[in-house]
């Protein structure tokens, strides 16, 4: 069997839990050389037990700007291109109007929407001419939930640069696209330090916003995100591709 991404270079930032964990083996099964990035220590080791050796783990904070830029030029000095770049750390704190300071406004802002742009700028010179940028997305920029405002916005503009960026370069061949989650099933749920009782709560109300159903599979956006980093989404640029069961369309 053919592998979709054989000897292309891939760097997936915030890698070491969910959906990112799961799009990294995904890519190493089609033959990809994949690196990592994460916060913690202790999400880089969980990353280890899932991932090939072959793997390279890379501790960085996405919205710390000048770690980005020291990830761009340790990447330019260890591999010969980078073919795949799939932005998708992110930080996604939901709370009411009411509760948010700047400090965690701007928190949010530079995780999710600082930190990548600045990532791309600092990566121009390693990206190859038919590279794939996949920007990570939320079907949460399409509708008006309560209490995703900030989170929303950030991931709104993250959208609006697969168009804008697109048309930057386009020249160089390089393709910019949105991948947007629905409700997933990941740990992410957990970062919200809620008692086990109120987690489950919410995760059945988040799944009742679901046309069909159920939370999302995060295998099933790690699909999407091979086919958005191979060669089969060539004729794609500019676009976002929502994996939401629905619930930004019915």
């Amino acid at each position: 069997m053919s592998q979709r991404m054989f000897n292309k270079y891939a760097l997936i930032t915030g890698g070491t839990g969910g959906i990112g964990l799961e799009t990294a083996h995904q890519f190493q099964e089609e033959g990809a050389k994949v690196i990592v990035t994460g916060r913690s220590s202790k999400g880089i080791e969980h990353a280890r037990q899932r991932l090939t050796d072959a793997a390279v783990f890379i501790k960085n904070d996405a919205s710390d700007l000048a770690q980005q830029r020291e990830l761009a030029a340790s990447l330019i000095c260890r591999i010969p291109r980078l073919d795949v770049l799939y932005i998708n750390a992110g930080d996604v704190t939901h709370q009411p109007l009411e509760a948010w300071d700047e400090a965690g406004f701007d928190q949010v802002m530079a995780t999710n929407l600082k930190g990548p742009f600045f990532l791309i700028q600092s990566l121009l010179p390693l990206l190859s001419d038919s590279a794939s940028i996949i920007l990570c997305g939320t079907v949460s920029a399409h509708i008006g939930l309560a209490q995703s405002s900030v989170y929303a916005a950030s991931k709104a503009g993250l959208i609006s640069l697969a168009r804008t960026l697109s048309g930057e370069l386009k020249h160089r061949g390089i393709r910019v696209n949105a991948l947007s989650p629905g409700p997933t099933q990941t740990d992410a749920f957990d970062k919200f330090g809620l008692p086990e009782a109120e987690k489950n709560e919410l995760i059945e109300q988040v799944k009742d916003l679901v046309p069909l159903n159920r939370m999302g599979k995060p295998t099933e956006l790690a699909k999407a995100a091979v086919f958005m980093a191979s060669d089969e989404s060539s004729y794609m640029l500019g676009s976002e591709l929502l994996i939401d069961g629905g619930v930004g369309n019915l």
